[in-house]
């Protein structure tokens, strides 16, 4: 009896175990994480700390009162996508690479500015769906302003799914109502954007070793259902790596014995926005 109910644990525990490796990706990227016994893919480090305080030294240090404590490395992590999509001008279709960040839950528009979307992130606490992107890209298709009318016409759908759609997206606080018109709810929201980012040259990634890495606020999962949702039907994740990409904190030392902390991007030398930057 003893040696049955020791079999059914340890049967238990590998269906469970099969089940989950099978099912949850992110279970895999652990596992094979911790083997790595500490590599992990990273962008390259193209600047290092002393020459961006040394190019922003004036920016950085009010007068001869201020000065720099050690700078420190932190690899934040982001998920690339290889994909294809159909192009709405050229009605082909296209193959692309596209950068999503599992810290802000926002995509890098272009790697030589760093520019990223904004909206993103709400949309994937929201859960936002096929349903509500079909209002968000509508509104942003129309300068983030147009009335019930207009979106009966350029939706092209019945009055009362119209409705069921604009009171979900209500509910989730992804638009608001002022009078008869409509808008979404993010400031200065960015989110109408080609499935694909913008490489100023092509990312290199290598081995790093024993390096501290920011914690993941969202899984590969929710990136790519909400990219899914986001640029339609057409759009199909290829393949699918999580990597990193190497952020200095450069400490200045005030009179008063305060600090001030800011944040530059190793790859191409330029000061992270603090919107974007999550702890």
């Amino acid at each position: 009896m003893r040696f049955i109910s020791i079999f059914t644990i340890f049967m238990t525990i590998g269906v469970g175990s099969y089940w989950a490796w099978n099912n949850v990706p992110e279970l895999r990227y652990s596992f094979s994480d911790a083997l790595s016994l500490g590599n992990f893919q990273t962008l390259e480090v193209r600047h290092t700390a002393e020459s961006i305080m040394e190019s922003h030294r004036r920016e950085l240090l009010a007068d001869s009162e201020h000065s720099f404590l050690s700078p420190s490395l932190k690899f934040y992590p982001y998920l690339l996508m290889e994909v294809k999509y159909t192009n709405r001008f050229s009605n082909k279709t296209e193959e692309g690479i596209i950068l999503w960040s599992l810290v802000d839950g926002e995509m890098v528009i272009n790697t030589a500015s760093w520019e990223k979307t904004h909206g993103f992130n709400d949309c994937i606490l929201s859960g936002a769906g096929d349903e509500e992107f079909r209002i968000i890209n509508t509104l942003a298709s129309h300068h983030n302003h147009l009335d019930r009318e207009g979106l009966l016409k350029a939706l092209n759908v019945e009055d009362e799914k119209l409705t069921k759609w604009l009171n979900t997206c209500r509910k989730k606080n992804l638009i608001v109502q002022t009078g008869n018109y409509f808008r979404l709810h993010f400031q200065n929201p960015r989110l109408k954007v080609s499935p694909s980012t913008k490489l100023d040259q092509w990312l290199v990634t290598k081995p790093n070793r024993n390096a501290d890495r920011a914690s993941k606020r969202f899984r590969a999962s929710q990136i790519e259902q909400i990219a899914r949702a986001a640029f339609g039907k057409d759009f199909a994740v290829r393949k699918k790596t999580e990597i990193f990409l190497p952020v200095y904190s450069i400490i200045v030392q005030n009179p008063d014995g305060s600090q001030m902390t800011t944040y530059w991007n190793a790859l191409n030398g330029k000061r992270i926005n603090k919107h974007y930057h999550f702890e």
